[in-house]
């Protein structure tokens, strides 16, 4: 095997605060997280032909993202979703729909580059769009390692379509409100977390689980195995981002054979200095995430 290589399928688009717009999307913030930890990293999604397009696609490319199966069109927009912060912190979405991310055809370049990949990370966002969804599972059948960053985002999900995309997922990444959600609408009779985490694993028999609790750490169970970590404590500045820092930070370690435990504190250190920055993208070094996890 070469050098590590993930691709991340599905939204990029601007993530539009009250004051300021910033670079989103779950996969583009996944692909440049763990292209920043040196996993070499190509984005599969549609810009429009706009500025707003033209824009994400430089920076992508200006980041050492892969960019060639990033399509575009004239007749749909490039994605925009107004962000609302409370008080806290916390981050609610508005996702305009349609955009040109919801209508993404496959390609050839992008069966190959699913075909080649180690691991091919994809999202439920996506799927709200019939195109997007077909596309997402033509890829499916072909990725050899896939990875399901669940992403509830009220409206745009349905049960039959979670189904689908849980039965091919290898790894599952809920945060605690989505695994209670989903294993409930599944048919879990459970309450507690691990119970709710072990119906899931009995039912769609992926080799991964992974379960985030906010400012609480994660949950992490791996082959039949169970890693947790308790959180470390930040000034949240603002939500977006810790998650998709944190899932691209633990797929890195596990990719790069780190111990579970270690990729899981890792990932946790991370997710909580993207909470403590702004914005989804923040640059951290590793450096960075030693000095929090082991003060001197």
């Amino acid at each position: 095997m070469g050098k590590i290589n993930a691709v991340c399928f599905g939204e990029v688009l601007w993530d539009v605060f009250p004051d300021h717009k910033k670079i989103g999307g779950a996969p583009l913030n996944v692909a440049l997280r763990m292209n920043s930890l040196g996993i070499e990293t190509a984005v599969i999604s549609q810009i429009g032909k706009d500025k707003n397009g033209e824009e994400i696609r430089d920076y992508l490319k200006n980041s050492g993202i892969i960019v060639d199966a990033v399509s575009v069109t004239s007749n749909y927009p490039t994605g925009e979703v107004q962000v609302i912060l409370n008080e806290k912190g916390s981050a609610s979405y508005e996702i305009k729909h349609p955009a040109a991310w919801d209508k993404i055809e496959a390609s050839k370049i992008m069966m190959d580059l699913t075909r080649e990949t180690d691991v091919f990370i994809f999202g439920s966002l996506v799927c709200r769009d019939e195109i997007s969804r077909n596309t997402l599972f033509e890829l499916l059948r072909t990725a050899t390692y896939r990875v399901f960053d669940i992403n509830l985002r009220p409206p745009h999900y349905k049960k039959e379509v979670l189904e689908q995309l849980l039965k091919s997922a290898n790894f599952i990444k809920f945060n605690d409100d989505e695994l209670f959600e989903i294993s409930e609408m599944m048919g879990s009779k459970f309450n507690s977390l691990e119970q709710n985490i072990k119906f899931i694993a009995e039912t769609f028999h992926p080799d991964t689980i992974c379960v985030t609790k906010g400012n609480h750490g994660a949950v992490l169970f791996h082959n039949e195995k169970w890693y947790y970590n308790s959180g470390y404590k930040i000034k949240v500045k603002d939500t977006v981002g810790a998650g998709d820092s944190f899932l691209a930070s633990l797929i890195t370690k596990l990719l790069q054979k780190e111990e579970p435990q270690t990729a899981l504190d890792f990932a946790c250190a991370m997710g909580a200095l993207v909470a403590g920055s702004s914005g989804a993208n923040p640059e951290i070094t590793i450096l960075q995430i030693q000095d929090f996890m082991f003060p001197k």
